[in-house]
């Protein structure tokens, strides 16, 4: 009796959690990313962990500070050119109720999804909730930024969050971890879990010239540049990006993992994104990476290596599984504006900060710019991270800016420390959105891109006002 009890109770929440989601999208109010998980999880709030039980699909969460969204969807394209096929938040929507929107969504109200696997991209702080629903057969960690350090603690309290969802893998199942990370690398050195590596092993300026880095020197604003054992300082035989590289402690001995997974040569492609060639115990595999950036060469390198502790990395099909793939929402996204292309970049802490910028000064000509930054829960009420941002180097190519958001000023006056306003580029406050692009917009020449920088919760405004123009569809149909 309890039984059928149990079961209408999930077919409930399921049909109304749909039921929500249909309704959004209809009155084109949301595509059903998070509100038909909280939906469900209210009627039944052991929805997510009975549909995870019930179905025979294998379970894979990503997480970490960034590239969660990419290595996701670079994983899921490796694993549908496998053949096999794919359930995720592919939308980003990454908090418990966005990871349950994804089991409503995908099973039927019996509670059986018919994918063969769940590909989930999980918040870091959500980490501790999701795993113990939905038993993790793999859990990839991309790397430990400074981020939200309001919401998650310091760098460490993050790491400590994520080395205990490690620990509680069983050992049939596989941890994932940047090996050129040296907070994630040692993560749970005793855990039963088998230990996948990945990172890069790539010699010469092709492989070092988005990191911003000398060989051996961690940019300034760099997070782990210490021993996670004894505390003192690394060397690096070669940094990559920000503090990700291949590094020792003189004093303990400590040094970067052997690598599984080790990207050995990277070739920039004519339409500005990689040819990447990758070591992998399946032997080397060769994809094309169609995004820009070396951080995108490490996205790719976490969705070979997870593809391959699913047993689902097949070196002949993995070219043409990435080659098509198109940027995430915000993730230097080109959109037509009418008359205008506008390149909508999401920049959330010093390191996606930095990477965005590199990648922006590498295009030719002045940089017209909106920059917008929040302080919502979402975005993290902490914001002293901008100072470690590297403006400075953009400053020079300047020639128009606009700063928005709820931290405007702010924005404005790290600008002015920078020395934006001395040269020809000057500055405007518009802390109203909208306001803000349509002067951006007016201030940059047809012919020339206007660069957006904006933490989430304006660069999803910006995307709201231009899909109620016509020019982008809704993010959760990309």
């Amino acid at each position: 009796m309890r039984r059928l009890a149990d079961q209408a109770r999930l077919a409930l929440a399921l049909a109304a959690g749909k039921g929500s989601g249909a309704v959004g999208r209809l009155a084109n109010i949301g595509g059903g990313t998070s509100f038909p998980g909280a939906v469900a999880r209210r009627i039944d709030p052991l929805v997510l962990r009975k549909v995870a039980a019930a179905s025979q699909a294998r379970t894979a969460l990503i997480t970490g500070s960034n590239g969660k969204t990419t290595s996701c969807r670079m994983l899921a394209a490796l694993a549908r050119g496998a053949g096999v096929s794919v359930a995720q938040n592919r939308a980003g929507s990454n908090l418990l109720q966005g990871v349950t929107s994804v089991a409503v969504r995908e099973a039927g109200l019996r509670g059986r999804m018919a994918a063969q696997l769940l590909l989930l991209e999980v918040d870091e702080a959500t980490m501790r909730l999701v795993a113990p629903e939905v038993a993790p057969e793999m859990v990839l960690v991309t790397n430990i930024f400074r981020d939200q350090l309001d919401r998650f603690g310091e760098l460490y309290s993050m790491a400590a969050m994520l080395e205990a969802a490690i620990e509680a893998l069983p050992g049939q199942a596989s941890a994932v971890l940047n090996g050129d990370d040296p907070l994630v690398a040692g993560f749970a050195p005793r855990a039963a879990a088998r230990r996948v590596y990945f990172g890069l092993h790539a010699a010469g300026a092709a492989a070092r010239a988005d990191a911003g880095a000398d060989a051996g020197v961690p940019e300034h604003a760099a997070d782990t540049i210490r021993c996670v054992r004894c505390q003192h300082a690394l060397t690096y035989h070669r940094v990559y990006l920000s503090h990700l590289g291949d590094y020792e402690c003189p004093a303990c001995g400590t040094r970067r993992p052997d690598l599984d997974i080790a990207v050995t040569a990277v070739q920039a492609a004519a339409d500005g994104g990689s040819d990447v060639t990758a070591r992998t115990p399946a032997g080397t595999v060769v994809v094309r990476v169609p995004l820009p950036g070396l951080h995108n060469v490490y996205n790719a390198a976490a969705a070979l290596a997870g593809a391959f502790a699913l047993g689902m990395l097949e070196p002949a099909s993995a070219r043409c599984a990435l080659a098509s793939l198109r940027p995430a929402f915000g993730r230097l996204e080109e959109i037509k504006a009418g008359d205008h292309l506008t390149v909508l970049s999401f920049v959330k802490n010093p390191a996606s900060y930095n990477a965005t910028l590199r990648q922006i000064l590498q295009r030719p000509g002045r940089k017209h710019v909106l920059a917008a930054h929040s302080s919502t829960v979402v975005d993290g009420q902490d914001f002293a991270w901008l100072w470690d941002v590297d403006i400075e180097q953009l400053v020079p190519d300047l020639a128009s800016l606009v700063v928005s958001g709820t931290r405007a000023e702010e924005v404005a006056l790290r600008m002015k420390y920078a020395g934006v306003g001395t040269g020809l580029a000057d500055l405007r406050v518009i802390p109203d959105r909208q306001a803000a692009l349509d002067t951006a917009l007016a201030r940059t020449p047809p012919d020339e891109p206007l660069y957006i920088l904006a933490g989430y919760t304006p660069m999803r405004e910006f995307r709201r006002i231009m899909q109620r123009r016509g020019w982008v569809p809704p993010f959760w149909e990309e």
